[in-house]
């Protein structure tokens, strides 16, 4: 099987993962994010749905009778343990179907050389072993908060920065406009191109 070549971007809230992500599609990797992902189960996954009802009760559920992300958050964000036990209900099961998409993927006709998802909590979760690069976008902790990363502490749990750069095979400081975050993507997709196997 000639699979993709498996890449993840990780770093803060507002850092800019999500537009990096998108330049990555724009320049031909096959792309998908953990928000799609969670979106799918919250609208698809019986057990999620049941874990979350009984967890929190049937005011989660929005009009269609699925769990519904927005009062999810309001009640998981301002409380610790609520969030660490969703992440822990969440997590596998984000990590299972990404797994899913890459293989199915491998299978196709004609494979794309790359493929991109973004993952928050990569090296929090040890998931840096699943993938054979990993890019890390970092930005200044006010101009992420300028870009609507939430002042609520929730950070305090990841690690640095500039201990995720570190450890990253790529790294930016996305400090300047989407056009030099989308051209440097493009320069680091064509060294994963050319370095691949």
């Amino acid at each position: 099987m000639s699979r993709p070549l498996a890449v993840a971007i990780t770093g803060g809230v507002g850092a800019g993962k999500s537009t990096a992500l998108a330049s990555f599609r724009r320049h031909g990797a096959a792309t998908v994010s953990s928000d799609e992902i969670v979106h799918h189960l919250l609208k698809s996954d019986p057990e999620v749905r049941r874990a979350l009802v009984e967890r929190f009760g049937d005011e989660i559920l929005g009009a269609d009778g699925t769990p519904d992300r927005e009062r999810i958050a309001l009640r998981v964000f301002r409380d610790r343990k609520a969030l660490d036990w969703l992440e822990k209900l969440l997590h596998p099961r984000v990590s299972q179907e990404y797994l899913k998409w890459r293989e199915q993927l491998a299978r196709l006709p004609s494979p794309p050389p790359v493929c991109v998802t973004e993952v928050p909590l990569l090296y929090e979760v040890g998931a840096d072993s699943r993938f054979d690069k990993v890019v890390a976008i970092t930005a200044p902790k006010k101009l992420r908060e300028a870009r609507g990363a939430p002042a609520d502490g929730r950070e305090r749990r990841l690690i640095p920065d500039h201990e995720k750069a570190k450890r990253a095979d790529f790294s930016y400081v996305n400090t300047g406009t989407p056009d030099e975050l989308d051209a440097w993507v493009e320069a680091v997709l064509t060294t994963i191109v050319e370095q691949r196997p």
